[in-house]
């Protein structure tokens, strides 16, 4: 079998293996990693998914995007999963009718990205060992990913973390999840900014090349090529299993960043027996205009209930871009100058029209939000944290627009309640609580630096800790 190439949406970075495009994170050139050629699977193997176990599945997909040895890749995967406190992975649950939920949350930070991250951590160590490398992982985070990325790679001799996070932007759940790891090797930056501020500070430092080589510096935020592969999974999962009954899925994704619907499109581009891609965001729309329009225009951040999608500038968007213009990375490279020069731009209606019979899109601002956190624990008894809410909203949403569709959908319940108990008790009137063995959150001590929003501070904290 030929080995798996990746190449940038911007064109001018040198064409790489697996494991190189793992420790790089982002291209060279500023653009992000794509395969050159995207894997697609056989019905059949589909269809076989269907009785198979999370783990199966994953083994089968991973399998295609690497270059590692099965029986090396079989046991990552295996001590990747360890920590989930649900025999499913990703239990399918179902509200009504057609009306579907994937819980992502049963990892050990309660969120979808312990998905990727918990794999991520294992690879990055496996990698590093046979290379005898370290390397300074600098990432940043709306809530989840920073300490779903921190519990993946705490405590590990080969590498350094340091995670940006928005100062009181993120709930507390989330940042004590983060700043009470006392690992050495585990660093907490509350940057005086929002995280499209933080995000813009990790793209200029991997801008930096000489920082960035000074450092040994990767990522461990969606740029990262291995965190999408590791998403796709649960979307062949969840497809398989309900394609029997149903014919068709569709997914309710609430969106932030990208990177997990994105992965959603390469599954159904692979082969899932995937129908529409929903996108739901919050009062922070910029994703819901794009899809109705086809301009991207950043229009600001509000804080929201749901704060892991108050984002305005979606990183991996590009690699969709990539594929609306069949490649074309000059486009790429054009628009996205548009979008930092003039903080808009519009895709050709050649790539538009590529995109309109995938994806629908809806928004969800907090009222509506508190109410489906309240009908659905009324209706169901199942309750939803606020990002979750978004998902089942625009799921509901789309169902009465289109009620002639005969498939399952399925909404992405992306975190567990207690990580956001403000928002969800002014929903329904109490505060849900945390799993037995994160009971002692609250009374940890934490550790974090506070520091302003200026490049230079932030790296000259890094370079002091390295």
């Amino acid at each position: 079998m030929t080995k798996p190439s990746y190449i940038s949406t911007r064109g001018k970075a040198p064409e790489l293996g697996f494991d190189d495009v793992l420790l790089a994170g982002l291209a060279d050139d500023g653009g992000l990693y794509v395969p050159k050629t995207l894997p697609v699977i056989d019905a059949n193997r589909i269809r076989a998914f269907a009785g198979m176990s999370y783990i199966e599945i994953t083994k089968d997909v991973i399998g295609r995007f690497v270059d590692l040895d099965a029986d090396k890749l079989s046991d990552l995967i295996d001590a990747s999963y360890k920590k989930f406190h649900h025999s499913d992975i990703a239990p399918l649950v179902q509200l009504e009718g057609q009306q579907w939920v994937m819980e992502q949350f049963h990892g050990p930070t309660l969120a979808f990205k312990d998905f990727a991250l918990q794999f991520l951590g294992h690879i990055f160590d496996s990698v590093l060992e046979a290379q005898n490398r370290h390397i300074t992982i600098v990432g940043a985070t709306s809530g989840d990913t920073g300490s779903a990325a921190i519990e993946g790679c705490r405590g590990r001799d080969n590498m350094d973390i340091f995670i940006l996070h928005p100062y009181n932007r993120v709930s507390e759940v989330q940042r004590r999840q983060m700043t009470t790891v006392t690992d050495k090797n585990v660093h907490n930056i509350a940057v005086e900014g929002s995280f499209d501020d933080c995000q813009d500070l990790v793209k200029a430092m991997f801008g930096d090349a000489d920082f960035r080589k000074d450092i040994n510096m990767s990522a461990v935020n969606s740029i990262n090529w291995a965190r999408i592969m590791a998403q796709i999974v649960y979307y062949f999962y969840a497809s398989a299993k309900l394609a029997a009954d149903y014919g068709t899925v569709s997914f309710s994704v609430p969106t932030g960043n990208f990177g997990n619907i994105y992965a959603g499109y390469l599954a159904k581009k692979m082969g899932a027996p995937i129908d529409h891609l929903i996108v739901a965001t919050n009062r922070n729309d910029i994703l819901y205009r794009f899809m109705k329009t086809g301009e991207m225009k950043i229009e600001g951040v509000t804080p929201s209930l749901s704060p892991s999608m108050d984002i305005q500038i979606s990183s991996n968007f590009e690699r969709l871009l990539f594929d609306l213009y069949d490649g074309d990375a000059g486009k790429v490279r054009a628009a996205m100058a548009d979008f930092r020069k003039d903080r808009s731009f519009k895709v050709t209606d050649e790539g538009f029209d590529k995109l309109k019979p995938v994806f629908d899109a809806y928004r969800c601002d907090d009222t509506q939000t508190e109410a489906t956190i309240n009908t659905v624990f009324k209706d169901h008894d199942y309750l939803l944290d606020p990002h979750s809410a978004a998902g089942v909203y625009a799921m509901q949403h789309f169902l009465q627009e289109h009620p002639d569709y005969g498939g399952a959908v399925v909404s992405l319940a992306t975190a567990h309640p207690a990580k956001f108990p403000d928002a969800v008790e002014k929903a329904v009137g109490f505060r849900p609580e945390l799993p037995d063995w994160l009971s002692d959150l609250y009374q940890a001590t934490e550790r974090y630096d506070r520091l302003p929003n200026d490049l230079n501070v932030i790296k000259e904290h890094i370079r002091n800790l390295t």
